[in-house]
């Protein structure tokens, strides 16, 4: 999944077109490595995004087949 869907569907971020704009200007990083809105997410990974001073950090844990109304968690935060 994009890493733009998946902040959106997560509810991290509200809107899909904000991920896609905060990926762009350099403020999501994954693993260490700033990454782009198209970046496919993974299991396992790390994320980073700058808010303003403020750093969200985030474990990817789950991502799931099809977005609904009943998913579990797909983060943990570091």
């Amino acid at each position: 999944m994009r890493l733009d869907k998946f902040l959106k569907v997560s509810k991290v971020i509200k809107r899909r077109t904000i991920a896609n704009e905060i990926a762009d200007k350099g403020r999501v990083s994954i693993n260490g490595k700033q990454v782009k809105p198209s970046y496919d997410v993974k299991v396992g990974d790390i994320v980073e995004i700058q808010f303003g001073e403020k750093i969200s950090k985030f474990e990817i844990i789950h991502i799931p087949e099809v977005q609904g109304k009943n998913m579990p968690e797909m983060i943990k935060l570091l």
